[in-house]
C-alpha cells in the first residue's frame, strides 16, 4: 500500500488527464484517472464520453489501457486513482478487474452537484453490499479535485450528462 506521499504523486498525474477536458470540453467531463502497480504506471486516461460513449468514463478507459498492456483482465496488484470517487459502473469494472485499490479525490456527490447525472451510492456502500475486496481511500488532494467542477462550470462548450 503506498504512503500519502506516493498517493499525492499519482493522483496529481489523474488530475493532469481531467485537466485535458477542463481546456477542451467536447470530449467529456473534467475526470481523470490512472492505474499503478508496483509503483509503475501502468496507464492514464480521461473521461471520452461526448465523443466515443456513455461507457467511456476515466476509471473504464484506464483499465482498458492498462488490460491491453498488461495483456490480461486481471489487474490484481493494481492500484486505481480518480480524480472522482467512481461511479457504481465504474466500481463494479474495478472489482471485476480485480484491482486491490481506489484512491480518489472528491465525492461522487461532488460530481452531482456539478450537474451530471450521478447515482449517489458510494465505492463504501459498493463494496458492503457486494461484499468487495477492493481498499478504498478517500480525500486525496480532494480541493484540487473539486476545483475541477469549477473550472469545468467557466467552460463555454461543456455539456452534462
Amino acid at each position: 500500500m503506498a504512503n500519502n506521499i506516493t498517493d499525492k504523486k499519482f493522483m496529481m498525474l489523474a488530475l493532469k488527464e481531467a485537466l485535458k477536458n477542463v481546456v477542451d470540453c467536447a470530449n467529456g467531463g473534467p475526470f481523470g484517472a490512472c492505474i499503478v502497480k508496483d509503483g509503475k504506471i501502468i496507464a492514464s486516461a480521461r473521461n471520452t464520453v461526448l465523443i466515443k460513449d456513455a461507457t467511456c468514463h476515466a476509471e473504464i478507459n484506464a483499465i482498458r489501457k492498462a488490460s491491453k498492456k498488461l495483456g490480461t483482465y486481471d489487474l490484481t496488484g493494481c492500484e486505481i486513482f480518480s480524480t472522482t470517487e467512481p461511479c457504481p459502473m465504474c466500481f463494479s469494472a474495478i472489482h471485476w478487474a480485480r484491482i486491490s485499490r481506489i484512491v480518489y479525490g472528491a465525492d461522487i456527490s461532488d460530481a452531482h452537484m456539478a450537474g451530471f447525472n450521478e447515482l449517489k451510492i458510494s465505492n463504501r456502500d459498493l463494496k458492503r453490499l457486494g461484499r468487495s475486496k477492493v481498499k478504498i481511500k478517500s480525500g486525496v488532494l480532494r480541493d484540487e479535485c473539486v476545483r475541477l467542477f469549477h473550472a469545468w462550470k467557466n467552460c463555454p462548450d461543456r455539456k452534462t450528462y
